[in-house]
Parts: C-alpha cells; sequence; structure tokens
C-alpha cells in the first residue's frame, strides 16, 4: 500500500480521472461486502453456542483482521473523493499500521487454522487436549501481541510529504526514508507472512489428504485401533467438506496475495520501480478481494456457517418486522363503563333498578 494514498490539491477543484473513478467504485463494493460479511462471520460463531469450535475461533481472527483491512485499505479512498489527504501525519501512520497489522494477523490465522486441522486429523489423540477452545484462543492472543509489537516499526518507517506545484499540492504518505532500505523488511514480510505459511500449509494439507482420501483401510481383525479411528474421520462428511473450505481459503489467498508480493520483490531490483498504476489496482482489488470472499466461501461450502448465516439474517429481519407491527399496532384495552343520560331510552327489562353496563373499546398507545 505504500505511496498508494496520495490526492491532489488542485486550485479550484479538479476532476476525477477514470482511475479515480474505478477505484472509489470498486473500493466501495468490495469493502462494503467484505465488511458485511466479516461482521457476519463474528456474530454468528458469538451468538451460536455450537458455532464455538477452536477451527471457528481462528475463522473469527481471520474475520476481524480482515475487517482491519478492509477498513484501512477503504479510510484512504476518501481522501481521493474531497481531493485532498485529511488524516494528517498521525493518519498516516496509524493506517498504515493497521493495514499490515490487518494482513499479518490474517496470513497467521490461516497458518494457525492450518496446524489445528492437522493435528485434529492426524492425530486424534493428541487433538483432545491440544486442539480445545481455551487453548485456540490463547494462541490467537499471542498472535495478536506478536503481530501487533512486530508492526510497530511501521510508525518509523512511514512519514507525509508534501510537493508544492503552481496549481496545488501532493499530499502523500509513503517513505520516511530512501526505498531501498526497506528492502530487508519486505523480504522479512516476504517470508514470515506469506512463503513460510504457504510451504506449511501445502505440506499439512499433503499429509491430510493422504489421511483422507489415500491411505488404504485395511479391513477385519487386523485393523487397529489407529486405522478405526482413521476410518472414522475420512468416512465423515463434515470433517472432509471443512478441510475442503479451508483449502479454498489457503488457495484463495495465495492466488490473491501473488500479484502484490511479487511486484513488491521485482520492484526491489529494479529502478525505477514498476508503479503501472492499473496494474497497481488490479494489485489493490486482489488484496481486498482476498479479506472480502472468505465469509462467501464460508456461505457456499459449510452447510453449518450457511445455516447459521440465515438464521442470524432472518433473525434481524423478525426483530425489523416486530418493531414495525408495534409502531403500527398499538394495544387494544377493553373497559366496562355505564351510561346515564336525563332522557332515558332504557330498554331493559320492567322493574330492572340499572341500565346494562356497555362494553366500550377504547384505544390506547
Amino acid at each position: 500500500f505504500e505511496g498508494r494514498s496520495k490526492a491532489l490539491l488542485q486550485v479550484g477543484g479538479g476532476k476525477f480521472t477514470k482511475e479515480q473513478v474505478i477505484t472509489i467504485l470498486l473500493t466501495l463494493l468490495i469493502c462494503g461486502v467484505g465488511i458485511a460479511g466479516n461482521i457476519m462471520v463474528v456474530l454468528v460463531v458469538l451468538r451460536t453456542k455450537h458455532m464455538v469450535t477452536p477451527t471457528n475461533c481462528y475463522l473469527v481472527s481471520l474475520a476481524v483482521a480482515d475487517l482491519i483491512v478492509l477498513l484501512a485499505a477503504g479510510l484512504p479512498n476518501i481522501s481521493d473523493v474531497v481531493a485532498f489527504w485529511i488524516y494528517g501525519y498521525t493518519g498516516c501512520l496509524c493506517i498504515t499500521y493497521l493495514q499490515y497489522l490487518g494482513i499479518n494477523v490474517s496470513s497467521c490465522s490461516i497458518l494457525a487454522f492450518t496446524v489445528e486441522r492437522y493435528i485434529a486429523i492426524c492425530h486424534s489423540i493428541k487433538a483432545q487436549f491440544l486442539c480445545t477452545v481455551s487453548r485456540a484462543k490463547r494462541i490467537i492472543a499471542g498472535v495478536w501481541v506478536f503481530t501487533s509489537l512486530y508492526c510497530v516499526m511501521w510508525f518509523f518507517l512511514v512519514d507525509t510529504n508534501e510537493t508544492v506545484y503552481s496549481n496545488g499540492v501532493v499530499v502523500t504518505c509513503g517513505y520516511r526514508v530512501s526505498r531501498g532500505l526497506y528492502m530487508p523488511v519486505y523480504f522479512l514480510d516476504f517470508a514470515l507472512f506469506y512463503a513460510v505459511p504457504l510451504f506449511v500449509a501445502v505440506v499439512l494439507y499433503g499429509l491430510i489428504a493422504r489421511i483422507l482420501f489415500v491411505s488404504p483401510l485395511p479391513t477385519g481383525a487386523a485393523r487397529t485401533a489407529r486405522d478405526q479411528r482413521i476410518t472414522s474421520v475420512a468416512s465423515s462428511s463434515v470433517v472432509i467438506s471443512i478441510t475442503k473450505m479451508l483449502v479454498v481459503v489457503v488457495v484463495l489467498f495465495a492466488l490473491l496475495w501473488m500479484p502484490y508480493r511479487t511486484l513488491v520483490v521485482v520492484n526491489s531490483f529494479i529502478e525505477p520501480p514498476y508503479q503501472d498504476p492499473w496494474f497497481l489496482l488490479f494489485c489493490r482489488m486482489c488484496i481486498y478481494s482476498n479479506s472480502a470472499i472468505n465469509p462467501i466461501i464460508y456461505n457456499l461450502m459449510c452447510h453449518k456457517f450457511g445455516v447459521a448465516f440465515r438464521k442470524l439474517c432472518a433473525c434481524f429481519q423478525g426483530d425489523r418486522e416486530q418493531d414495525r407491527s408495534a409502531e403500527y399496532h398499538a394495544p387494544m384495552y377493553y373497559t366496562v363503563r355505564r351510561e346515564s343520560s336525563n332522557e332515558s331510552h332504557d330498554t331493559s327489562p320492567p322493574g330492572a333498578l340499572v341500565s346494562p353496563p356497555q362494553l366500550v373499546f377504547s384505544e390506547s398507545e
């Protein structure tokens, strides 16, 4: 994202370029869908007791990280609309910090649920005390603490710069020092939060696939207790569907982050750096899409998530209908009172001492 938070303040205002219009529209669409979807993921897990599992705890961590990415990515685009950088020096530091915090926590969360799935499927006995909700929460807390401390360096690596022209001022949120000094930082980021998680995921999901789909299943008395557990796991469509869903999440993470990661590596070796605006836009939209698409995957590939999503939507819709019903349909109360008049129109039988009571309807809001 470095160098992309730029706005031009022109005397008398200026027109949006084609690139700006497309950027704003795509960002609003992708970030809007992603923010709504990730909030739904968090609410579904927190409000549904049976959804609180170790894997789903990691997915909540991933959803919160993606929310941070989408919010921190969307805010700078307001500057494109109003035509000047409105966040100042503090905003430059905080937005950059939050962007990298969300990105790196996403990678660590993917790594964490990959290891959890491997232990749960390939080491089912150990999983009974290793793959627990309480342990998952402690791991998630450790991930957030480590990543928060790691990303503190960005407070010292970025700054705002102003370049004055005859018709305005270009304000950028970018490098504090020369670009060459950032090469170790980007390579460390590439290794820790992209290459290592993907390498671990390829190895562990390969081992999981061998257990679920490849390993021969012996029959008869020769089948050991371990083989029986493996058979039980392999025959579980729920386990297989969840594993497939997580594999899709990892594959999309690899594909959608590849353009940006490749660009950073290539630009570390060439001068001047490759900065085609349309390719940069493509890289940014891939990153935003990676943070926005996961809730859609959960809904399509996990039956439990799909049911929980629909129940949550129905709950919100029911609450709105109940509010409208309470507003337009006031309660009806019934009171009994005796009517009296100087002129008697009593039709009660002869000898009756009082007129019969009348049932009167009165509305009360």
